[in-house]
């Protein structure tokens, strides 16, 4: 399984590690080493952490907690108590340890508890700093994908252009030419048709 990275924000990559929240989930992290991969690839750690059945268990926990504190938040609530307190618990305990190696290079290192913390205060900071105002979920009706909307307008309107951008600039030229043909008659086909 690949991963993508395009939310802006950890946090909001880690909760769309679950496509289709709302019709017919899919999870991207169904086993330990999924989820240990994910932390190398999401820069976390640089090697990955030992994850156990019931690592994940929790880390589904703490994603799914995530996923409607920001969208809760994305409608200026709080959210319910019971998702605070499994965030919370999260950001309770020690981060990722950073450090500055001989070469100059950073290096990252944590067990999974480390790295779920960092996930859950960076989440934190997103639900409570200036970026608040900019979260979104994707326009496309079957994408749950959540991001930051980064761009000079703040009128990105997908999770990614080049996915559901495209999926829906395609959806409107075909409606487009459906309404026309039925205007005019040709029930949108083409001239070869």
């Amino acid at each position: 399984m690949e991963f993508s990275f395009i939310s802006g924000h950890v946090a909001l990559d880690f909760v769309g590690t679950i496509g289709r929240w709302r019709t017919e989930p899919v999870d991207l992290l169904p086993a330990p080493g999924d989820l240990a991969r994910w932390c190398v690839e999401a820069a976390l750690v640089d090697d990955p952490p030992a994850v156990t059945d019931e690592d994940l268990e929790n880390t589904h926990e703490l994603r799914a907690a995530i996923y409607r504190l920001v969208k809760a938040g994305t409608e200026g609530d709080p959210g319910e108590a019971q998702d605070r307190r499994t965030l919370n618990l999260a950001a309770a305990l020690p981060p990722v340890r950073l450090r500055l190696s001989d070469d100059g290079a950073a290096k990252r290192s944590a067990d999974i508890d480390a790295s779920l913390s960092s996930i859950a205060r960076a989440t934190i900071e997103l639900l409570t700093g200036p970026d608040r105002e900019n979260m979104r979920e994707c326009g496309q009706s079957e994408c749950t994908r959540l991001y930051v909307d980064h761009s000079a307008r703040r009128s990105r309107r997908w999770c990614d252009m080049r996915t559901c951008g495209n999926r829906a600039k395609a959806q409107s030229f075909r409606d487009r030419h459906r309404s026309v043909g039925a205007l005019d008659g040709t029930h949108g086909l083409l001239p070869d048709d």
